[in-house]
């Protein structure tokens, strides 16, 4: 019972030295939290991971609506090619201003398919923290979201011409 005692007051002693070393640390301001840093790859690979679970957590539950109609489609077109290409490219938009500058990088939609619907949707609405993501559930509502996920979904298997020409078409 003694040896149980402590075991737990040397527990806690750790824990109340490893509060005190996390604090000391981020109040230190040694780690470089700007843009133009990259994070170490364990801070990388605990963030990506950390994102990855809580959107995956969160999105289980969206029941996802059909996604196939050219017209939702064109309307997803029209808003990806106003607010989402700068960030995120399009076939044929290999670069941006504004991208070069985010760190990390968004994904370029065009070239990563869109493998569940649920965690778009979720990403779309309610964005990432500490990233350039939107939450664009504040402006838009759940079917321009579903709009634009329907969209995003068909943009790895896109040429560049069939890009512009839905994009610009949208937009008239």
């Amino acid at each position: 019972m003694v040896a149980m005692k402590h075991l737990a007051l040397a527990f806690a002693g750790i824990l109340v030295v490893l509060a005190f070393a996390a604090a000391a640390f981020i109040y230190s301001g040694l780690y470089d939290i700007g843009a133009d840093d990259h994070h170490t790859r364990p801070v990388l690979a605990l963030i990506e991971a950390l994102r990855d679970c809580s959107i995956g957590a969160r999105a289980q539950s969206i029941k996802v609506p059909g996604l196939e109609d050219p017209g939702q489609i064109a309307a997803g077109a029209a808003r990806y090619a106003k607010s989402c290409v700068g960030c995120h490219l399009a076939p044929g938009v290999s670069k941006s201003e504004l991208r070069s500058g985010l760190y990390p990088h968004p994904p370029s939609l065009a070239q990563e398919d869109l493998l569940d619907p649920r965690k778009a949707f979720w990403t779309i609405k309610h964005g990432i923290k500490m990233s350039a993501m939107p939450a664009w559930g504040k402006s838009l509502d759940d079917g321009a979201i579903w709009e634009l996920v329907a969209f995003v979904r068909k943009l790895p298997n896109m040429s560049a011409d069939a890009y512009e020409q839905l994009a610009s078409a949208s937009t008239k």
